[in-house]
């Protein structure tokens, strides 16, 4: 639960779920909402997609998934396994032996999608590879690949179709005596992606994968994204979210943990407040936060800094933020430390200036974090 004594409105109440292990990342229950994303290299390339995975790591992903189609794939996934920083998760479709052979690589997890793994039989050899590797599994359903009969039944992937369609797999997972399995049931339309997990929240307690499929480029789909995967976070669904751009994999990180940021349900690094400037402001509000966004990409340390452009609003805002700068007039602007006013500052000095107050700040919160762990451990 999000629990926010104070200001009660801002209260998340998770949905119960059991926890599995993906590697060495908890996935339900009270753990963090860990964010993923998948590489979109030749996968038997190793130097290029551990390139990937180790930038999407910097970037904040707790586990990455890489697409396994075929043989050499699955050879270069050991290497990539034991390379990477964080588990990986190996993209199934259509050949179950790949499966077979990702488990024995190393993989952490392995993605199965329902709608075309093959029967039950062979998805019976792939759960034992699973246990037999320490693997847990995704049911991984999708609105574009549903089975024949229940798209026969329904007419139309919907709701029901998607929810019928997973709670079948589990239930093979389950007479299998199998349970380090999560859950997806993804569609490119917001609609039927939120209906379709507010139903299966309430059919089962596995760990829900968030994420709307196909949500198109960096503009459109970070927007469809947010409004898809905010909407059931707030609603306290979903214990791994994964946002799905036709971009760099590290954009994909950085807008799922904006999400996160913004309901409160994760925090890294530096969240900026800033205002969209007007004829107000008392310097360029927009390159400023762009610079600041860059040179600040290295802190890890959750923190808040507002930048705003004149003293309509920026006071009030500083009130709430670790640092601030508010514009005023004659070139320079007020710092603000822990919501009090602290110095003036001269426009041209301003980035440089708060780039070291930030580091400053960084190194100071987690020092008292280290002292903390000693006392405590």
């Amino acid at each position: 639960m999000s629990l926010n004594p104070i200001r009660p409105w801002r209260n998340i109440e998770r949905r119960k779920s059991r926890q599995i292990m993906v590697g060495r990342v908890p996935v339900g229950g009270d753990a963090p909402i860990s964010v993923q994303t998948m590489t979109n290299t030749d996968s038997s390339d190793v130097k290029a997609t551990l390139a990937q995975v180790i930038a999407a790591a910097e970037a904040g992903a707790d586990i990455v998934r890489v697409s396994t189609p075929d043989e050499s794939s699955t050879r270069a996934l050991r290497e990539i396994t034991r390379e990477s920083p964080v588990p990986i998760v190996a993209d199934i479709h259509f050949h179950y032996k790949r499966a077979i052979e990702a488990a024995e690589a190393g993989a952490a997890c392995l993605r199965i999608n329902p709608g075309n793994i093959g029967s039950a039989d062979r998805v019976r050899e792939v759960i034992k590879a699973a246990r037999d590797h320490g693997c847990s599994i995704r049911i991984g359903v999708n609105a574009g690949s549903l089975e024949k009969h229940l798209l026969d039944k329904y007419g139309e992937p919907c709701p029901d179709a998607m929810v019928e369609s997973g709670l079948d797999h589990i239930r093979i997972l389950q007479d299998n005596d199998f349970h380090e399995f999560k859950i997806s049931v993804k569609a490119s339309d917001v609609f039927l992606a939120a209906a379709a997990y507010q139903q299966l929240a309430e059919a089962t307690d596995a760990p829900i994968h968030l994420g709307i499929t196909e949500a198109g480029g960096f503009v459109s789909g970070t927007v469809k994204s947010a409004v898809g995967l905010g909407n059931l976070l707030w609603a306290g669904i979903g214990d791994t979210i994964r946002v799905s751009l036709s971009a760099d994999p590290v954009q994909e990180v950085k807008v799922g943990y904006e999400i996160l940021k913004s309901l409160g349900l994760r925090t890294r690094g530096v969240q900026i407040i800033s205002c969209p400037s007007c004829a107000r402001q008392g310097f360029d509000v927009i390159k400023t936060v762009e610079i600041l966004e860059e040179r600040l990409s290295h802190i890890k340390t959750p923190m808040s800094l507002s930048i705003i452009g004149c003293v309509v609003n920026g006071p009030g805002e500083a009130l709430m933020t670790d640092i601030g700068f508010t514009g005023g007039g004659a070139g320079s602007g007020m710092v603000y430390m822990a919501g009090k006013q602290d110095h003036k500052l001269s426009n041209e000095r301003m980035v440089d200036h708060i780039v070291e107050l930030v580091e400053k700040r960084a190194a100071e919160i987690d020092a008292a974090a280290r002292a903390d762990e000693a006392v405590s451990g």
